[in-house]
């Protein structure tokens, strides 16, 4: 018997898959990479991809990574009564591992077939799979966070179990301020409250990153008890104004036809900046308000398939934007205003198409989770 779906996360799961590939669409009209995407350095060709690339990928799209985050806190945290670390670990490591294996695998791999790679780049590759990505799946890296949140989660669920609401808050004040570290080691100082070469781990280390998106799920589900009402309003006004910021700070720092260190030109789209973490905020107190029964079959079908959509989608989007693009990112086929959601669009059809004729084969979720 398949268990109760909970009808908003579906709507976020389906929405945040998209805005990934939304994001990856726009790479391609700054990035200096002969690749298409965003390297170490970038470069806009003209204002209006300075514009629209700043619109789409920071302030549509920058909250993607978060909300995965915060949805699998949200589902997961408290567990369940009785469960144990190890019975944790198992469920969770037993469903996304074999995936994540697979296409570490296939992205070292497959572009063999295209020339998209060559055997040198290959053998590397894979020689460092143990330790990192393959330089074909850049859009892992977000695994390594996913797991070390699954890591975590049997330490910190006994004191969400126990803790008032006044706890959570403070730790969560904790991590609000750290999100601004990023700003004062790009501007200030890149060492900081004991940080230098012999130690990495400052005073806030552990306040500090995907712990707090966690706490801030688990303190929406279990402590907010706001209307709808009011989730509507603030939620509509925090990510205006998180989203208004993220797309500004890219819009200010790119210069067009300046070759730019990509960080500089992306200096407030961390994903733990205070910008990002307010439009995040927002847009799920937003999804929070959906209160239908039950989603629509294809919302529900989507949401199934989601983590292996994602997991395939650069497949797709890179020749689907090398044809768009044409080598020249100035002038593509179509203005780059309806570009990035058509390539966005067309990926995530293929990749749906594709997941979907998958789940048929059996044991495919040890596929596509």
């Amino acid at each position: 018997m398949e268990k109760e779906r909970i009808v908003f996360v579906d709507y976020i799961r389906v929405i945040a898959c998209f805005m990934v590939m939304m994001v990856h669409a726009s790479e391609n009209f700054y990035g200096a990479d002969p690749s298409g995407l965003a390297g170490n350095v970038s470069m806009l060709a003209n204002e209006s991809n300075r514009f629209w690339v700043a619109f789409y990928d920071g302030g549509l799209s920058r909250v993607a990574v978060p909300l995965f985050i915060i949805v699998s806190a949200f589902l997961l945290v408290p567990m369940k009564y009785g469960t144990t670390m190890t019975q944790f670990y198992k469920r969770r490591f037993m469903r996304i591992m074999p995936p994540f294996i697979t296409f570490l695998l296939l992205y070292t791999f497959l572009p063999l077939l295209w020339g998209g790679m060559s055997w040198e780049q290959s053998v590397k590759d894979f020689t460092l799979l143990p330790f990192n990505f393959p330089s074909m799946g850049g859009h892992l890296w977000f695994m390594y966070p996913l797991i070390s949140l699954y890591i975590i989660i049997p330490v910190v669920s006994p004191w969400l179990e126990k803790s008032s609401a006044k706890d959570e808050l403070i730790f969560i004040s904790l991590f609000v301020f750290t999100t601004f570290i990023p700003f004062i080691r790009r501007f200030i100082t890149p060492d900081l409250w004991g940080e230098c070469f012999w130690n990495n781990f400052s005073a806030f280390w552990y306040c500090s990153g995907y712990l707090g998106y966690l706490v801030v799920a688990h303190y929406i589900r279990v402590h907010l008890s706001w209307s709808r009402s009011k989730r509507l309003k603030i939620g509509l006004l925090a990510l205006i104004a998180g989203a208004a910021f993220t797309t500004w700070s890219f819009w200010f720092m790119g210069v067009p036809g300046k070759i730019i260190e990509t960080p500089m030109l992306e200096w407030a789209w961390e994903f733990c900046t205070p910008n990002v973490l307010l439009a995040t905020f927002g847009i799920f107190l937003l999804f929070t308000c959906i209160n239908k029964p039950k989603a629509p079959r294809f919302i529900t079908e989507l949401s199934k398939l989601s983590f292996g959509m994602y997991l395939m989608h650069l497949f797709f989007l890179a020749p689907i934007a090398s044809w768009f693009v044409n080598g020249n990112s100035a002038n593509p086929m179509l203005p780059i205003w309806i570009v990035i959601p058509v390539i966005a669009i067309l990926t995530f059809i293929c990749c749906f198409v594709t997941s979907k004729l998958v789940s048929y084969i059996p044991g495919s979720k040890y596929l596509i989770g």
